[in-house]
């Protein structure tokens, strides 16, 4: 099976372009503006001007006004919304573009009832919980407590790095993974050999 791989995180075009030579299938922007990896759309919209055919921009947001995800969204010529925040089922599905939902899981959390929630989204992104956080964390959550069988397509983030993510891969079998930490130098500065042994891990697991 073919694993889907979104870079997250990114702030220049060669890292963009590392990725995609490397056999990325999306690129993640975070237009939340607390963020140290935040992007401003107009330099976003630079970057995805330079995707080559169906790679996917993807736009990261946390709790935005309705205006800023039109505007956004629109001067980064993005192709997704992936929220992160308190954001309802309603605002997330008020826009022309498809949306991710990122969900934080930990103990307790009834997934199946969380995506039962999000029925219009395309896909849940399970990360990391840590308090006051809303993503990006670095940190691996136990993957044990992904159900066997969610309703919807999902996606696997969360502490995943060169060395871990065809373990990743091969316990919980997600339709795709999204990596920013884990391929980094500095917060929004990735590194090439670290996305290009990222991406051996990952197509490892197709040749098993």
């Amino acid at each position: 099976m073919h694993t889907r791989v979104k870079i997250c995180g990114i702030t220049r075009l060669e890292d963009a372009m590392a990725a995609v030579q490397y056999g990325a299938d999306a690129i993640g922007f975070v237009l939340w503006p607390q963020s140290e990896r935040y992007i401003s759309p107009e330099k976003a919209g630079q970057i995805t001007k330079c995707l080559p055919p169906f790679v996917q921009a993807v736009g990261v947001y946390v709790n935005p006004d309705k205006s800023w995800v039109e505007t956004s969204s629109a001067a980064a010529g993005l192709d997704f919304l992936q929220f992160h925040g308190d954001e309802s089922p309603d605002f997330c599905s008020q826009f022309s573009l498809p949306y991710i939902k990122a969900v934080r899981v930990r103990n307790g959390l009834d997934l199946l009832q969380y995506a039962r929630r999000y029925g219009e989204s395309r896909g849940l992104l399970l990360d990391a919980y840590a308090a006051g956080i809303p993503g990006g964390t670095g940190h691996v959550f136990d993957w044990n407590l992904i159900p066997a069988e969610l309703p919807l397509p999902w996606v696997l983030s969360g502490g995943l790095h060169p060395g871990n993510v065809a373990e990743a891969i091969g316990q919980t079998h997600p339709s795709a993974v999204d990596v920013s930490s884990g391929v980094e130098v500095a917060k929004g500065i990735k590194d090439i050999g670290k996305i290009s042994v990222f991406m051996q891990g990952v197509r490892s697991c197709e040749d098993i």
